[in-house]
């Protein structure tokens, strides 16, 4: 189970800087966001996890003098209900009643209070929306430039890392970032704007043909950039350059990291008064601030869309590269059953000993460079925890007699891939056999969705959850997300799920996307079947839409759903069609990959075979 983690000195450390005189504040928000808004951040930009002990992947945390609130969604009420300490209050967003952190300091705050934040860790919509509500009640959004986490953590705080950045070569990317840079100055061009602030890591990775380390398991690194009609600026340290590196951003200007500061308070210094530059959503207020509100207009970078649409060469090295996992998905199950049924594993493998195995396999497949997220490796109870993360030592045994869940994925040179399997290697009850087909049901029915082109996942989401809706059941997230072509494993615009921000992201194209309903049960077992696909045109009879044409899903994963969890005599026909023509591809391009006789082998053949 995760560990919790004693809060009470961190947070008196805290307090007291937050009374002193040169900060003087009443509360202190603490996001989990880094200066770029990434998702997923280096373990130096931890702050909310070091401060609090909750170390999921959202949340938001804050401190006053007599309490800390941690808000997180229905993804990790779990996890940080059993990571942290009595300290802390856990206010549960999504759930009637709880307010949302901005709410909160809006709402439950004193009159006249002042809420102090890191103004390079709050986008800068955020900062500026949050400072106007707080302003109406007499209160003050207060930016200090000095992190109080930071320096609570003190010379604890492990170093910004300095890894080396590397090329991602044109032969992956489909496209040579000299051709990006012009579609970027295109879109700048046709809506006239002077100039774009890139500040997402993935946007910048993407644009420049370049990949990193600094964060774990995301290959992206540290910069900013600067694209105007006449320049090209990169914003990173000269430490992670190297000659490669240098020779590939010809006629690209280079200056230091936290120089994008200085540069931008000249150019609103110099440059004419009625030009303005765009600032994607991952801005900070911070960035903003320095170029002045005036001269900024806030909005979705062109970058966002033009990355998430995917060119012949990434969609099919998104092919490639999964048909290559599922072999190490293969070889792993193939395994696992094998110690679990005759080694008598589930006495002396873990969680994350089984991980570790999985791990092992997947960097032996060519082109994997590593993981593209922590394993959830997840036992029994274990599972209901939707992003558990296990940690060696209170990590569970493998069990026979409770249900597995295994969300995994990895970084391959040509694409990046995300997948998800449930099992059972004993004998799985009744009730978690009809909850696991009514998971393959919406699986199947999403997947086989044909759709306009432009339509939002908010409208598609239903599909999937409508078999567990008949029983009144459902999940708590999202039920599909983007994935980078050798980037973030999460990726937007496009999602499907019942966020407000789906309902304007249109699926087009090009575009990845997971399919991934599940069912949870607190204190018993988790499911969830996830496939990434590729949003391919279907060809349709007619085309009501004018030209627009449909779209439909082409699932890229290549691992076989578990036989002995489906309850056969749910599924109509057409479903049992599904599976056992799925269960046919996946034999037919990864079997070749495999040693025939060999325990991944056997057990694909056993597992694709029909229904």
């Amino acid at each position: 189970m995760p560990t919790c983690v004693n809060t009470t000195e961190r947070l008196k450390q805290l307090r007291e800087l937050m009374a002193n005189t040169k900060y003087n504040v009443s509360a202190y928000v603490v996001p989990s966001e880094d200066a770029h808004q990434s998702e997923y951040v280096a373990v130096c930009d931890k702050r909310r996890a070091f401060i609090s002990g909750f170390s999921g992947s959202a949340g938001c945390a804050v401190i006053t003098m007599d309490k800390a609130a941690m808000f997180t969604d229905g993804r990790y009420f779990l996890q940080a209900r059993e990571q942290m300490d009595g300290n802390w209050e856990l206010m549960k967003r999504g759930i009637p009643g709880v307010p949302t952190w901005q709410e909160f300091l809006e709402r439950d705050l004193p009159a006249g209070a002042r809420v102090g934040i890191d103004p390079t860790l709050l986008a800068a919509s955020e900062g500026s929306s949050l400072s106007q509500a707080l302003s109406a009640r007499g209160s003050e959004l207060v930016a200090i430039e000095d992190n109080l986490v930071d320096l609570v953590w003190g010379d604890a705080r492990p170093p910004r890392p300095q890894d080396k950045v590397f090329v991602h070569e044109t032969k992956h990317a489909g496209e040579s970032h000299a051709d990006k840079i012009k579609r970027v100055r295109a879109e700048l061009e046709c809506n006239g704007w002077g100039g774009l602030v890139v500040a997402a890591l993935d946007e910048i990775a993407w644009l420049f043909n370049l990949r990193g380390s600094d964060i774990s398991y995301n290959p992206v690194f540290f910069a900013y950039a600067l694209v105007t009609p006449t320049t090209v600026t990169l914003f990173v340290d000269n430490v992670k350059l190297t000659d490669k590196v240098r020779t590939h951003l010809d006629g690209v200007a280079i200056k230091p990291y936290g120089a994008i500061f200085g540069e931008l308070a000249a150019l609103s210094a110099t440059g004419p008064a009625e030009e303005r530059l765009l600032a994607g959503a991952t801005a900070s207020w911070a960035l903003v601030t320095a170029l002045g509100e005036a001269r900024v207009e806030l909005g979705s970078s062109p970058i966002t869309l033009l990355k998430a649409l995917k060119n012949a060469t990434e969609m099919e090295g998104m092919r490639q590269s999964h048909i290559r996992d599922g072999a190490a998905m293969a070889n792993y199950f193939g395994w696992l059953e094998h110690q679990m049924l005759f080694n008598n594993a589930h006495h002396r493998l873990s969680e994350v000993d089984v991980a570790d195995k999985l791990e092992e396999l997947r960097r032996a497949q060519p082109g994997c460079v590593g993981l593209s997220f922590n394993t959830i490796s997840s036992v029994g109870a274990n599972g209901a925890i939707i992003h558990y993360s296990p940690e060696r030592g209170s990590d569970a045994l493998m069990d026979l007699t409770q249900m597995y869940l295994c969300d995994s994925g990895g970084q391959y040179v040509d694409g990046t891939t995300d997948v998800t399997r449930t099992c059972h290697f004993g004998t799985p009850t009744a009730w978690q056999r009809e909850c696991f087909t009514r998971v393959l049901k919406g699986h199947i029915a999403l997947d086989r969705a044909v759709f306009p082109d432009g339509t939002s996942g908010y409208v598609l989401d239903p599909l999937a959850r409508l078999p567990l809706w008949q029983l009144g059941l459902d999940f708590r997230h999202g039920t599909g997300h983007g994935v980078g072509s050798f980037l973030n494993v999460h990726e937007g615009p496009q999602g499907i799920g019942m966020r407000e921000a789906y309902l304007d992201a249109g699926l087009h194209h090009g575009m990845t996307i997971t399919n991934e309903p599940g069912y949870y049960e607190d204190g018993a077992f988790g499911i969830r079947i996830e496939n990434t696909c590729l949003i391919v045109r279907a060809e349709t009879e007619h085309d009501y839409t004018g030209g627009a044409g449909y779209l439909t899903f082409e699932p890229v994963t290549m691992v076989p759903i578990q036989k002995k969890l489906v309850m056969a005599s749910l599924l109509v026909p057409d479903e049992v069609q599904w599976l056992n023509d799925y269960h046919q591809k996946v034999w037919t391009r990864v079997s070749p990959l495999l040693t025939e006789g060999s325990l991944g082998y056997e057990w694909l053949k056993r597992e694709t075979s029909p229904l």
